[in-house]
């Protein structure tokens, strides 16, 4: 498994190791010829119920998965363990050599980082060992122990949410999983009062430590991907930064995908009924881990915009089905059914980036700009509301 104690993770640094935790699946002969619903676990320990179709493809993603270990392994030997470092400070660099070495690290990203890398890949690309650097080695242990008997708002939400994350996942759903987890998020609502904790980020940070070698490494990037990597005030108590999300993605859906747009604008569909949970979530419960973790391996080394170019990407590999839809109940169904059985990472993402095209930071940061004047009025106008029904009440 890739999660657990010392031992669990003192074996992951070993290629011999990593290649063992990636297993065939063998539905039985029986499940084969009835194409019957099997069930597996994943990578991560997920219970996963597909077809043998699905088994099928999850096989070929494996082997898929084996070969790019290959070749980062590969890499490491001939080009140092630390090679992507460097690749990602030369970034900027004008030199032929070094731009060659960005493109190849970025090509290598969006094909998949091996599970057994990726904690030390993260870890230094994402910009959370730099944040980690700049405070005390004691500081994560002082934190979560100065703050473990205290009761607020946000660690009562923290308490209640805790069983309700990934049920019967074999370490998460555990009391030591639980423990761990809470840790995390009540070290993160101390450190930044303005989120304090957020419903959605139980998974995020659940998923990273099943990913992170360390509890101690989940809450740093759990802390850089809140203070870094999203848009700001994605996770406040009003969600601005979330609804400003929506607001640009209905416009990109819009220029990318306008047959789709104009239909679900002809059904009243409202596009944060998915939208919501995909943003604060980061597809943690939508898509099956392993897909997630690779439109995770993009987004903590390209930004953002990533997720918009996922959301679009699910809808567009729906068009046809969409379209054929006349209620708002079937839009959720063709794009609940879609996202959890996307097995196949690469056929999301070259669609994400071949077919729904390039958008720049600074584009998206326009569109946002342009977006938040409104939700801020909108947002606004909501607790007037609100305050006007409270002052009759009484």
């Amino acid at each position: 498994m890739m999660y657990g104690g010392s031992g669990i993770q003192s074996k992951r640094d070993l290629e011999i190791e990593y290649q063992a935790q990636i297993p065939i699946l063998r539905p039985s002969i029986h499940a084969r010829r009835a194409n019957m619903t099997v069930k597996f676990q994943d990578l991560y320990g997920f219970t996963v119920e597909g077809n043998v179709d699905d088994v099928n493809v999850l096989n070929e993603v494996r082997e898929k998965v084996r070969q790019q270990g290959r070749v980062w392994w590969a890499l490491e030997a001939n080009k140092g363990a630390n090679w992507y470092l460097d690749a990602h400070i030369s970034s900027t660099s004008l030199k032929f050599s070094a731009l060659a070495n960005a493109i190849t690290l970025k090509r290598l990203i969006r094909k998949g980082i091996p599970p057994n890398l990726r904690p030390k890949v993260w870890f230094t690309l994402s910009g959370a060992a730099k944040k980690k650097s700049t405070v005390p080695d004691s500081y994560y242990n002082d934190l979560t122990s100065a703050v473990e008997d205290k009761v607020t708002a946000a660690t009562k939400q923290i308490d209640h949410d805790l069983p309700r994350t990934f049920p019967g996942h074999p370490w998460l759903d555990t009391p030591e999983g639980h423990a761990a987890l809470r840790r995390v998020l009540v070290g993160y609502s101390f450190r930044d009062s303005d989120v304090g904790y957020c419903q959605g980020l139980n998974y995020v940070a659940a998923l990273l430590l099943l990913v992170m070698k360390t509890e101690e490494e989940a809450f740093w990037m759990l802390a850089v991907l809140l203070e870094n990597v999203l848009v700001s005030d994605c996770y406040t108590n009003n969600l601005s930064g979330c609804h400003v999300e929506q607001r640009v993605f209905k416009d990109l859906l819009t220029k990318k995908c306008p047959r789709i747009a104009a239909h679900l604008e002809a059904l009243e569909f409202d596009v944060s009924l998915v939208c919501t949970e995909w943003f604060l979530c980061l597809f943690s419960k939508s898509l099956p881990s392993e897909t997630t973790l690779r439109v995770w391996d993009v987004l903590f080394y390209e930004g953002a915009q990533v997720l918009f170019n996922v959301a679009l990407a699910i809808f567009q590999m729906n068009e046809r089905q969409l379209l054929t839809t006349h209620h708002v109940g079937d839009v959720i169904n063709v794009i609940q059914r879609s996202t959890h059985h996307l097995f196949d990472p690469d056929e999301l993402l070259t669609v994400a980036f071949d077919k729904i095209g390039f958008m720049t930071t600074t584009n998206i940061s326009k569109q946002r700009k342009k977006q938040e004047p409104a939700v801020m009025a909108e947002l606004d106008q909501r607790i007037r509301r609100l305050n006007s029904v409270n002052g009759n009440d009484k």
